[in-house]
């Protein structure tokens, strides 16, 4: 905003410009996954799942950006991926220019943005909440609300490292932020198990968060 009132100020003949500008800083960098992988947990692992995310956003006009599933992965030495550090450093915006984050610790910290008006597909639709039929407010995340994957029990929280479609669980976020008395965008609770069919029943569908890291 501040762009536009100095080329009014200045009568500079670049306000077209401003607007370009303006628009082009606030391009999408957010979405949930319209449609899941179709394999329950199995994302074909980090690569699979930001792929996936690619595509989608090829689909919707927003490639040309650096997509990254917002996923945490675990290992024995503690040294799993984290989501949080996947993502860059933001602001990140929906398909409709909505700011969802400024930046990292707003969004994991103060974050009140992420809802069920907020949290769209690539392509500016609602994704369904509680009370939809069916309802898909599951999103698998594998990661604490502070977005590393740390958790305080050796139970497999990430369906193998996003590889299995049976065995494991997978922590899951709610983002329209109702049910269970856990309203975290990311860390609401765990999956019953790791098959399309155990997803369904817990109240997902598979789908997953995608951040511009660019």
């Amino acid at each position: 905003m501040k762009k536009i009132i100095i080329a009014v100020a200045l009568g500079v003949s670049l306000l077209p410009g401003a607007f370009m500008l303006e628009a082009s800083e606030r391009s999408m960098g957010f979405f949930v996954t319209s449609v899941g992988m179709g394999n329950g947990g199995d994302l074909g692992g980090l690569k699979g799942a930001d792929a996936h995310c690619k595509k989608l956003a090829t689909a919707a006009g927003a490639g040309d950006r650096d997509w990254r599933a917002y996923l945490s992965t675990e290992a024995a030495d503690a040294r799993g991926v984290f989501a949080r550090s996947r993502i860059g450093s933001g602001p990140w915006y929906n398909a409709n220019g909505t700011l969802i984050a400024a930046h990292l610790t707003d969004l994991h910290l103060y974050n009140k943005s992420i809802t069920l008006e907020t949290a769209l597909d690539e392509s500016g639709r609602r994704i369904k909440g509680r009370g939809d039929k069916p309802n898909e407010h599951d999103i698998l995340t594998g990661t604490p609300e502070d977005g590393t994957g740390y958790f305080p029990d050796a139970q497999d929280h990430t369906c193998k490292n996003w590889t299995s479609s049976g065995e494991g669980s997978a922590q899951v976020g709610h983002h329209d932020r109702h049910g269970g008395g856990n309203t975290s965008w990311n860390s609401a609770h765990a999956s019953r198990g790791c098959s399309q069919e155990n997803l369904t029943k817990t109240g997902g569908a598979g789908k997953f968060y995608c951040f511009a890291a660019d």
